[in-house]
């Protein structure tokens, strides 16, 4: 069983999760939906709605489904039109064999697998695709890596997912991976505002959190790539695993 409560700690913060997390590009969005045109997609665990917006822009129907209130609130908000459904990946308040693609932004990691696999296999059509899709901040880049070790960001979608071979169970073809890379363009009081949407800092002490502003701000201050600049680069890989169901 997986422990949930760091995944529903967002919903507190979700107006600035909206607004700090990233974006996710355009041609991961395309390859996860693995050539699907005017598609009925389940954006699952949608949060407030950034993967949403993605996929509703290349003119997809999207039925997003997240079960924190807080979320639902803010994607209603962000997302003229559009009302999430109340549910979660292990029970979705879906009929069976319904939709074309279940993509996932970022969340993957929380799921409890095996029920999460059945029961997205249940709401796909035969031969529906499901996608998980990550940004994961590049740590090759020296100060991105000190800045995940000052946040504790710990990557933990990814920890699960390399040195394996991703599995979703026996109703998918095997599953499929790509990389793309893109950038986001952050001030350093936006850069505060998204480690201050991440689970660590909603769920730390005040301590700890005056620990973190104390050491993002001397990184801010010293590191020769970021000192001085009114604007950061911040480097993101896009992680998109993707597989049929049979």
């Amino acid at each position: 069983m997986v422990d949930h409560t760091h995944a529903l700690s967002f919903g507190a913060a979700a107006s600035d999760y909206d607004r700090f997390r990233p974006r996710y590009p355009e041609a991961a969005v395309r390859w996860a939906l693995d050539g699907l045109s005017e598609a009925r997609v389940v954006d699952l665990a949608a949060g407030t709605g950034i993967l949403t917006r993605a996929v509703l822009a290349l003119g997809h129907e999207v039925v997003p489904v997240e079960p924190d209130p807080g979320m639902r609130a803010q994607l209603a908000a962000s997302t003229p039109g559009t009302t999430a459904l109340a549910g979660s990946a292990e029970a979705m308040p879906l009929p069976d064999s319904v939709v074309d693609a279940v993509l996932v932004g970022t969340a993957y990691h929380w799921f409890d697998r095996e029920p999460a696999h059945t029961e997205i296999a249940r709401v796909l059509r035969p031969g529906g695709t499901f996608a998980p899709i990550w940004n994961i901040r590049d740590a090759s880049v020296d100060w991105v890596a000190e800045l995940g070790r000052i946040a504790h960001f710990g990557d933990k979608s990814t920890s699960q997912l390399f040195g394996e071979r991703p599995d979703f169970g026996p109703a998918f073809d095997a599953v499929e991976k790509r990389e793309f890379t893109h950038r986001t363009t952050l001030t350093p009081d936006e850069l505060f505002g998204m480690v201050r949407t991440r689970s660590y800092w909603l769920t730390a002490s005040t301590d700890d959190q005056r620990r973190v502003e104390r050491d993002l701000t001397e990184l801010l201050n010293t590191h020769p790539a970021l000192s001085g600049r009114d604007t950061i680069e911040l480097p993101y890989r896009t992680l998109v695993l993707r597989a049929r169901r049979r």
